[in-house]
């Protein structure tokens, strides 16, 4: 018998941060209403920066223009919710500058707002996290913590 590979499921975040308030929404999830920064799964042929771009858009109906990586953060699913699902997911965060909101353009299935809260109000309400890497990105924010987009390197093969 052969064991099944593991495949991490990679996703994208946006830590969007204006006037020590960062840019989260609240989404209805299995657990019921649940926060987190703008953030989904890669789609087959973008890069982590598009996915992160289109995830945002689709979320909050802003454009975002990454400018630096915060961090590459791995979680497992099940160890947080009590799930029976044992999902691992590979996350990367990017930081930049948050542009206009589109006009009239209908929020992701799920999303129900998004809403800007301070540090504090996120870690005061860590159980409402749909992620439990919300509150890790936003403390490495806050720490300074840059890397530069070339960090990143996409063969062409993924086009």
């Amino acid at each position: 018998m052969t064991t099944p590979r593991w495949k991490p499921n990679v996703t994208v975040a946006a830590v969007i941060e204006q006037d020590g308030r960062f840019l989260l929404v609240e989404e209805h999830t299995a657990q019921g209403l649940r926060l987190n920064t703008p953030a989904g799964h890669l789609d087959p042929g973008e890069s982590p920066i598009e996915g992160c771009v289109r995830e945002t858009l689709e979320e909050t109906a802003h454009a975002f223009t990454p400018t630096t990586l915060v961090g590459i953060y791995m979680a497992r699913s099940s160890h947080r919710t009590g799930s029976k699902e044992d999902v691992t997911y590979l996350r990367f965060a990017f930081a930049g500058t948050l542009g206009a909101q589109e006009a009239g353009r209908a929020l992701d299935k799920g999303i129900v707002r998004t809403v800007w809260m301070s540090a504090d109000e996120i870690r005061a309400c860590v159980p409402r996290h749909r992620s439990p890497l919300l509150l890790q990105c936003v403390e490495d924010h806050l720490a300074g913590k840059r890397y530069p987009l070339d960090l990143i390197h996409v063969h062409e093969s993924v086009r």
